[in-house]
């Protein structure tokens, strides 16, 4: 009877289709600029129905009503064109476009927050954009550097913090899910991010889901997911040769000079591409090296990475891409103070640390393969399949102990995307991965045994399900994923993630979003296993930690205020339930991972785009204020989350007169209320000022930035310098 109802379905669903075939047409071709270069342009029936984005080949195929029908072709930069078309029932109609460049604003194209290419004013979550020219215009090295400028977004010596989520446990187990065109890529055995992982020339842009991603994404995604998207391989011979040099200020009293010379940091990576109708390859290579600003602070890191497409048919595309890592550093730990190296009679030395962590050195390598597989059945359905690898391996040289491991990530997803309707749109998938670690600080006894190698693994199975129905002015979204994740083998656990969303339009208004989802975050592997030593404290592990899970809310509005004014705010509230965070026993001196009972974190994120007084000037400011607490449980009070500010403030300039810009950005953190270990220190507020300036001549372009420019000495983490003035200057050639 099954298979009777199942053969039934199938034969149903093939005559609505037929019958469907029967009253439609299909219009195909191209879009390209007035340069001949490819617009992956937005496609779109006028009255409301269907819509579709072209490829990285400009191409585009849409399925329209029989008769006469009025399409609009829209790119971001460029003049729309409107076009109207006849055509009979079953026929089909080859149209190509060409734009023309204009001072239009669209709302950009993002491909994060549903999983499928939607307009940002269609997304029920926010997102913030890091675009090429973010990060072309700051003379950094890795994609963070210019990620941590976008509203909402703060970096703790390395670890992401979206709206308070993730505080900060020396990169262990991020709450914010990092992907590379889609493809998750934490570490197995921590779960932390490696920000340098793909080469800084082949980022297109930076998508950051701001809230919780679970209900697409799984694990991980509690806080947010990144996405870093590379570049599209554009057709023909192209190639890029990108130098860098820089140096480090000295410390601003000569009580606190560790070295007899300034530092310095300098760089070099060859990007190559060649791309036919067929094939297309691009690959990066280089290194830099850097003194550090502060003592032990030396690294060398060597870097490759690239991506092969195959354009096997108008509906088909296959992905390969990958990249590997090396890094030899040294390892700065924490500062000195009186009686732990030569301190010079002060009380500390930020620029120095303890005589007993000299000679420290680290030893990293890391890397990932991809491949996906792209293919479009019909205007009604599209399906995507991918398979990962990452891996990390590094060891930590210590006087007297090396502690080391190696850890892999294997994933697999298949997801489908359904169009029944122009109205309707749905995503369905599933999704698998394996992490294990081989490792020597790896336990799960409480007695602390260690410098044992052991071997750990986690799996996780999940399917989901997501769908969107337009209503006129009004899209509705509702989804749901289903988690399964065994630890070394043991029994299942089962994490139920739901979602709801609306966005409405109006036309004095703006549009509004809405949004109400579950996430959570499964204990990385060395939040359950660790057993170290960290600045003097000893790590026990916690094999019994469980998941963590929140419910989060939001409410955002984007407008244009006025033709030179454009905001987007939100109001967010999340209650956090079995937070993992570090518990420190200074009587024991111990460090456990634990799950904080309840936890809240709500506040206003807003930002602002003008461009004011003239042309070519364009300013931004973002502000968040985040009320983040732990609440009563146990014998522990109410009390601040820890490492997270009330008031984060970003003010950023730009102007550009032809070929010449300049710029800057204003970072205000006010002081964390609450921090683990040493609370007594003395803390400050962040207050951080960088400057820029670019010019270009032909094939040629230079660019400077001078990050930290006042030289303000602060710290974020316990006895943790962050970096002082830095002068950077990037010459790029371009063929």
């Amino acid at each position: 009877m099954k298979r009777l109802v199942f053969i039934l379905a199938c034969l149903a669903s093939a005559s609505l289709a037929s019958l469907r075939a029967q009253d439609s047409a299909v219009l195909y071709g191209l879009v390209h600029d007035t340069l001949g270069q490819p617009l992956r342009a937005y496609v779109r029936l006028v009255d409301g129905g269907r819509a579709r984005v072209a490829d990285g080949r400009g191409r585009y195929r849409l399925t329209v009503p029989a008769g006469t029908t009025v399409v609009r072709i829209d790119h971001i930069g460029f003049e729309a064109v409107t076009d109207t078309v006849t055509l009979a029932a079953g026929d089909s109609l080859e149209r190509n476009y060409r734009l023309h460049t204009a001072a239009v604003e669209l709302p950009p194209t993002i491909v994060t927050a549903a999983k499928r290419s939607q307009f940002l004013d269609q997304a029920v979550t926010s997102i913030a954009l890091v675009t090429d020219t973010d990060v072309a215009r700051r003379a950094v090295t890795t994609v963070d550097e210019a990620v941590g400028k976008a509203s909402g977004v703060q970096f703790l010596n390395g670890q992401v913090n979206i709206r308070g989520s993730s505080g900060y446990v020396q990169g262990l187990g991020s709450r914010v899910l990092l992907l590379v065109d889609g493809v998750p890529a934490n570490q197995g055995d921590r779960g932390g991010i490696n920000w340098d992982l793909v080469p800084l020339e082949q980022v297109e842009r930076v998508e950051i889901v701001k809230g919780t991603g679970s209900a697409l994404y799984g694990s991980a995604a509690l806080g947010g997911v990144v996405n870093v998207i590379t570049r599209d391989i554009r057709p023909g011979f192209h190639t890029r040769v990108r130098a860098l040099g820089g140096a480090y200020a000295n410390p601003p009293s000569d009580i606190w000079n560790f070295r007899n010379h300034t530092g310095a940091e300098e760089g070099l990576d060859v990007t190559g591409s060649y791309g036919t109708d067929l094939m297309r390859g691009t690959l990066t290579g280089g290194g830099w090296h850097s003194d550090g600003y502060r003592e032990q602070d030396r690294r060398n890191h060597w870097q490759t990475g690239g991506k092969a497409q195959w354009l096997a048919t108008p509906e088909t595309r296959v992905t390969a891409s990958g990249s590997w890592v090396s890094d030899q550093s040294g390892t700065p730990l924490v500062w000195c103070t009186r009686g732990t190296c030569d301190d010079r009679g002060q009380a500390f030395q930020p620029f120095m640390i303890e005589a007993s962590g000299r000679g420290a050195l680290t030893r990293s390598d890391k890397g990932y393969l991809a491949g996906t597989v792209e293919h479009r059945a019909s205007e009604g359905l599209g399906w995507h399949a991918r398979a990962s690898w990452g891996r990390t391996h590094f060891t930590d040289f210590q006087p007297g102990r090396d502690d080391w491991g190696v850890a892999n990530r294997f994933g697999g997803e298949f997801r489908g995307e359904l169009h029944p309707t122009g109205n309707r749109v749905a995503t369905v998938g599933a999704e698998g991965s394996f992490s294990d670690v081989r490792t020597n600080i790896f336990t799960g006894d409480t007695n602390l045994t260690s410098n044992v190698i052991r071997t750990h693994d986690q799996r996780e199975f999940a399917a989901y399900a997501e769908g969107e129905q337009r209503l006129g002015r009004a899209r509705l979204t509702a989804g749901v994923r289903t988690d399964f994740i065994a630890v070394d083998g043991g029994g299942l656990s089962t994490v139920l993630s739901p979602r709801i969303g609306a966005v409405l339009s109006t036309a004095r208004a703006g549009v509004w979003r809405a949004s109400v989802g579950r996430g959570f975050r499964a204990p990385s592997l060395a939040e359950r296993f660790v057993s170290t030593t960290v600045q003097a404290f000893r790590v026990v592990p916690n094999p019994n930690l469980h998941s963590e899970t929140a419910w989060s809310v939001e409410l955002g509005n984007t407008a244009t205020v006025s033709s030179a004014v454009r905001s987007d705010a939100a109001l967010f509230w999340t209650e956090a339930y079995d937070l993992i965070e570090p518990t420190v026993d200074t009587s024991r001196g111990r460090i456990q991972f634990q799950n904080v009972a309840r936890a809240r974190l709500a506040g206003l994120d807003l930002a602002l785009t003008t461009t004011p007084f003239t042309a070519g000037l364009t300013a931004t400011l973002s502000y968040t204020f985040l009320y983040a607490r732990e609440l009563a449980h146990d014998a522990i009070p109410d009390r601040p989350l820890a490492f997270r500010p009330r008031h984060l403030v970003t003010l950023g300039a730009d102007y550009q007169r032809g070929a010449v810009s300049v710029g800057g950005d204003f970072r205000y953190t006010s002081r964390f209320e609450r921090v683990e270990l040493y609370e007594t220190d003395p803390r400050v507020a962040e207050k951080v000022l960088n400057l820029r300036a670019s010019a270009a001549s032909g094939s040629w372009t230079m660019r400077a930035q001078v990050t930290n420019a006042l030289n303000y000495i602060y710290n974020l983490v316990p006895r943790t310098l962050e970096p002082v003035r830095t002068v950077s200057v990037v010459l790029t050639w371009t063929y």
